[in-house]
């Protein structure tokens, strides 16, 4: 007996997740339940993982046991495949790990073919629908397992339609249904040069593979890499006995949430369609009816859904979202999962669970993912602005937030327009999974069909993008890039807001403001922080972003940047005469202008922090980056600079680096130029003298050393920085303590860790740094090729985005353990862009950091991230 890569539903439960898949576990935990599922069976990721290996081909013992279960299902379902007096048909379904919407391809109605029709259009005494489920399969086949377009198809029903002289595919009729079917089949062997395969067991063998495959399309590499879900997971294949929807009126489909996956609110939430099939409510092509009108059309069918729903709720002891059809008028559950949901009904439902007594406060906070909270700290409308706006149309309300931006039509003008910093929103008839990369840049997402449960929603809630789908009044044209809208034409380029709150659509720019955090937050934020043990700090330049930092919950600034406070008009000057000076004394004179405006701001930071920890950074960038490129600019400040245009042009052609994030900056400035340390620790500790002398509470100013490689450069700017300090502080005869250490972001630092522990009073790992030295690529031309290692799955996620735990954070860990071996009580943290992302907040609570430090809006993530990992590995 060899490896067991198949199970019906019935030999499986819900722990089963990585075997058989989030779909397939939970089609057997209902099956176990005794729940209406239509019985079938799962192939497992093992084999797809297996398909891969073998160069893209099913193996004959993995075939031989499809074939075998095939066998099983049909006792089961006591109907035959390829049998025309008793059909059996199947669908064909994706089904990973983590659930992936929209993003794998799925296969309804399969085992017809011309004799199975004839016997299926007799045994359901229904043509038209035995036909429409023949023509969808060709379709469908042809599309997600053959690759011809989908559209094509709609193309010719469209033309039949227009034959007849009718609006609604409902209005064909099984003769029309019959054509259909012949020219499906002609279109097909016109482009594939050859006929539509016509045995069951071939289609199901294609089928299997082509989820398989679709494991690697292109679309879905794009939403695992956003998602950081492994591609070596694979994904399952559940093969299911067909009910039909689409069998009459006493026949639907729906999906839908036991809560409001907008809101939160508990009721149940969701949409059905009669006569239809799965689909066609997915898909967003016909606009369903909420579920609540099921009460009025099948009573009974909704009082056992209702019930069903509860059940599934408390089983789970989550927010569900289930897949249902209606054949006949009886019920029947195709999936079950825990539901995609924004951000606001996530906080609301796991607070309402713990009150419900559901579960514990420490479920509740596994509950929200960290990165959702970045929706809730979104922009709403400019409310004073709102009165005069007019509403011109109004779709459904799919993902809220509110978005301002140009019109473009693809996905490809928004990620183009995105990358010249314009603001956009994506109009589209209707979104599908290839459009993920322009819907992750868009501002906001506008549909003219597909429900709430349409891919446009899904997608767009999980990404915290606003959306509004479903607005059938919208008038488009794709291919001339124009809409038009309550009596308003609308091309490529102009302003349009969305409210994905309400659903309303304004023809015109409307600002949108910062948003506020409600009760739930506050509550749920509490029950985070009891769990973590790492601190988080803010990255913050300036008192207003401090503000913002501490209202978020920052508990100090982890890094100040004091090059961003020398930009301004008034500073840069100086900042010029500095660099261009030719010797000591002059450079002394220009740095004594900049002096003041340095002290100035570090009192508002201070003071924003009132005695909270507020870590400087001296000078960072090579100094070139202060000085004009272009001519106009460089005869102008010649002039303003006093000196010559020549004398100016030499200076730059100085300081011209190859490398110049390799070259003269970070402390290597200080060594050359001491007189800099000088000045910016006058800076920051007569601004503390100061701060502290006139408030209630007192300043520990942090220093930090940046681009330290070698000890005895640490050590020479430190002692710079300590004759400077304790001068001062003795003059003012203040009892006042400082710190200072260092930024670990050359591998070399990393290394010698030990060392540079016994002059460094703390550590911090430049993330953005390390990871360019490391990789040995540059973080502004990484992009240049990295889509080209992503496509050759040699990197599943940017190095920049995801901390790259095996080798960037080898150096993190063993520096952390060098460090303290020199220093036990050495303070260790981050402050690169890594510091809110919550796979690397994970990774530096397991190394035993001590903080990680990001931008203020991303301080809820960093927080509740870092109370996650704390709940995970308790040990760490």
């Amino acid at each position: 007996m060899g490896k067991k890569y198949v199970y019906l539903f019935s030999e499986g439960n819900g722990s089963m997740r990585e075997l058989l898949g989030g779909k397939g576990a939970n089609l057997a935990e209902m099956t176990n339940l005794g729940m209406p599922v239509p019985q079938g069976f799962t192939v497992s990721t093992e084999a797809c993982t297996k398909y891969y290996e073998d160069g893209r081909k099913i193996n004959d013992e993995i075939q031989a046991e499809i074939y075998e279960y095939l066998g099983k299902m049909e006792e089961i379902c006591g109907k035959k495949f390829a049998d025309p007096n008793n059909p059996l048909l199947v669908s064909v379904r994706s089904g990973a790990r983590a659930s992936m919407p929209g993003m794998m391809d799925t296969i309804l109605n399969l085992g017809l073919n011309d004799e199975v029709v004839e016997g299926f259009a007799k045994f359901t005494n229904n043509p038209r629908f035995a036909y429409d489920s023949y023509r969808r399969f060709i379709q469908m086949f042809s599309d997600v397992v053959m690759e011809l377009p989908k559209p094509e198809f709609e193309k010719i029903i469209d033309a039949k339609k227009a034959e007849k002289g009718v609006k609604e595919d409902i209005e064909l009729d099984a003769d029309d249904m019959k054509d259909l079917v012949v020219r499906f089949k002609a279109f097909y062997k016109e482009k594939k040069g050859e006929d539509f395969p016509s045995d069951p067991k071939i289609q199901l063998m294609e089928a299997v593979k082509a989820v398989f495959r679709s494991w690697d399309n292109p679309r879905a590499n794009v939403y695992r890499r956003m998602n950081e879900i492994p591609y070596d997971w694979g994904t399952a294949v559940n093969v299911q006995q067909m009910v039909f929807g689409n069998s009459g009126d006493r026949s639907g489909t729906g999906v839908a949430f036991t809560r409001n996956p907008a809101t939160g609110e508990k009721a149940l939430f969701g949409e059905y369609l009669i006569n239809a099939q799965g689909e066609d409510v997915v898909a967003g092509v016909r606009t369903p009816s909420p579920i609540s009108h099921l009460k009025e059309d099948m009573p009974e069918v909704y009082d056992q859904f209702a019930a069903i729903a509860d059940r599934l709720e408390k089983h789970y002891k989550d927010m569900q979202d289930m897949e249902f059809t209606i054949e006949n008028g009886k019920l029947f559950m195709l999936q079950t999962r825990n539901g995609k949901r924004t951000a606001a009904a996530a906080l609301k439902i796991a607070v309402d669970l713990v009150d419900e007594g559901m579960i514990d406060e420490k479920t509740a906070v596994l509950r929200v993912e960290p990165k959702q909270l970045d929706s809730l700290l979104h922009p709403q409308f400019d409310a004073a602005k709102m009165k005069a706006a007019k509403v011109i149309g109004k779709g459904l309300a799919a993902s809220p937030g509110a978005a301002c931006g140009k019109v473009v039509f693809t996905a490809e003008d928004a990620k183009e327009w995105a990358e010249k910093g314009e603001k956009v929103v994506l109009v589209r008839r209707e979104t599908s999974p290839e459009d993920i990369e322009g819907m992750a840049v868009a501002q906001g997402i506008l549909t003219v069909r597909g429900g709430m449960t349409s891919h446009a929603a899904v997608v767009a809630r999980g990404m915290g993008t606003c959306c509004v789908s479903g607005c059938g009044e919208i008038d488009i044209d794709e291919e001339k890039k124009v809409f038009t809208l309550g009596g308003q034409t609308f091309n490529e380029g102009d302003y349009i807001s969305i409210d994905g709150s309400t659903g309303n659509i304004y023809g015109e720019a409307i600002p949108t403001a910062a948003a506020t955090i409600s009760g739930d937050f506050g509550r749920f934020m509490g029950w985070a922080d009891k769990e973590r043990k790492l601190q988080v700090f803010t990255n913050a330049d300036t008192p207003r972003d401090a503000k913002q930092g501490r209202e978020f919950g920052a508990e100090g600034i982890g890094l100040c940047r004091t090059e961003h406070m020398f930009f301004e008009e008034t500073r840069i000057k100086a900042m010029r005469e500095m660099i261009v000076a030719d010797n000591v004394e002059d450079r002394k004179k220009a740095l004594a202008k900049i002096l003041p405006y340095q002290q100035g701001d570090f009192e508002g930071l201070y003071e924003a922090m009132e005695g909270k920890p507020v870590t400087i950074r001296f000078l960072d960038p090579p100094l070139h980056e202060f000085l004009p490129t272009k001519e106009e600019d460089i005869a102008e400040i010649a002039g303003e600079l006093g000196v010559t245009v020549e004398k100016l042009k030499s200076v730059i052609e100085g300081l011209h680096e190859f490398n110049p994030m390799m070259g003269h900056r970070g402390c290597r400035l200080a060594v050359s130029y001491p007189e800099i340390a000088e000045m910016q620790t006058t800076a920051v500790i007569t601004a503390a003298i100061n701060v502290t002398k006139r408030s209630s509470f007192k300043v520990t100013p942090l220093i930090m050393i940046p681009l330290v490689g070698e000890v005895k450069e640490l050590k020479f700017v430190k002692d710079v920085v300590v004759a400077t300090a304790d001068k001062l502080i003795e003059e003012a005869g203040i009892d006042m303590k400082y710190e200072v250490g260092t930024m670990i972001e050359i591998p070399r630092a990393a290394l010698t860790a030990d060392e540079i522990a016994k002059e460094a009073e703390f550590f911090s790992f430049g993330t953005n740094d390390l990871t360019q030295m490391t990789f040995g690529f540059s973080r502004d031309d990484a992009g240049k090729f990295l889509d080209y290692y992503y496509a050759n799955k040699i990197y599943e996620s940017d190095p920049f985005a995801h901390l790259d735990q095996k080798g960037v954070g080898k150096l993190v860990e063993m520096a952390a353990e060098l460090g303290r071996k020199t220093r036990p009580d050495i303070h260790l943290g981050i402050c690169g862009e890594h510091g809110g992302d919550p796979t690397s907040v994970e990774f530096c609570h397991r190394v035993g950091l001590n903080y990680v430090s990001c931008s203020p809006f991303r301080v809820p993530i960093a927080r509740l991230a870092a109370a996650q990992a704390a709940i995970k590995y308790p040990k760490a």
